[in-house]
């Protein structure tokens, strides 16, 4: 029996029924493929698409189009997880016309099923306006990359008690617009069990400790793909970097000593005839 497509709906009754919500970040349609077949309840096309596959130094570079490419791309290998996409810098800070023109095309071109935002109550009143127009918004709050020039580079957020009461009346404000969850980054653990207490909607944590009702990390990070960062919260559970370095390696260094291909890698003809006419060599002109 197919498994039912995981909704909004079924994230918040997860919340309700204390199941942690399992999600992971995907880019194109083969990670999408394996994340999904692995029983994960979310897949986000991150903005992080910028520094795990473009080779940007940050989210910031990351375009539109960029997020249209990789969730399309992610959309057709997925049948059970929910697709959420990051809108990108600077595509839902402006009017509240051209916010829904951009998310919009994230669904529609897309294909996604959510998008996400970051930021607290100076977003609130435009992710209201998308709610309403029947966009599912998901909210993140903490450590915010695409402000990370702002915020002085990436620290831990809500370390003092001021910066803490802003969070959580963040969060609450982005309750009250209508998103369907909020991702909390590089927040004490404290806090985040406040804010997941505090709000109805299910809370995602990424280095916010393990009372969030539920959990995001970075699929190239868990993989050791080429990923150059490793901060406290990533936990690696397969190298595949070193094994995919070791296997074109190998796969060279036969090359360069007529190891392969090999008998059983090649193709073989009886009749000579048949050799020619497969180059043209017996067509006539």
């Amino acid at each position: 029996m197919s498994k039912k497509a995981v909704t909004t709906s079924k994230l918040k009754q997860m919340k309700k029924n204390r199941e942690p919500i399992v999600m992971m970040t995907a880019y194109d349609y083969p990670s999408a493929r394996l994340v999904d077949e692995s029983d994960v309840d979310v897949i986000l096309v991150g903005d992080s698409l910028g520094m795990v596959v473009l080779g940007y130094d940050s989210t910031i570079l990351v375009t539109l189009e960029d997020m249209l490419h990789h969730t399309k791309a992610v959309t057709r290998g997925t049948r059970h997880a929910l697709v959420v996409t990051d809108m990108p810098f600077l595509t839902y800070q402006g009017s509240i016309d051209e916010t829904l023109k951009n998310a919009g095309r994230i669904m529609q071109e897309g294909m996604a099923k959510a998008v996400k935002m970051e930021g607290g109550s100076e977003i609130a009143e435009t992710i209201s306006r998308c709610t309403q127009a029947g966009i599912p918004v998901m909210g993140h709050l903490g450590l915010t990359p695409q402000a990370v020039h702002q915020l002085g580079g990436y620290k831990v957020q809500g370390k003092t008690d001021d910066a803490a009461q802003k969070i959580i009346d963040d969060a609450r404000a982005l309750e009250q617009a209508g998103v369907f969850a909020i991702v909390l980054e590089c927040v004490p653990d404290h806090l985040a069990k406040e804010i997941t207490q505090t709000v109805s909607v299910p809370t995602i944590g990424i280095g916010a400790g393990v009372n969030c009702d539920g959990q995001v990390l970075v699929y190239h990070d868990i993989l050791q793909y080429a990923s150059s960062v490793s901060p406290k919260f990533v936990k690696t559970y397969a190298n595949i970097g070193d094994t995919i370095k070791h296997a074109v390696s190998e796969y060279a260094r036969e090359v360069r000593n007529r190891i392969f291909p090999r008998s059983e890698h090649t193709f073989y003809t009886k009749e000579s005839n048949e050799v020619k006419q497969l180059y043209g060599e017996n067509k006539s002109s």
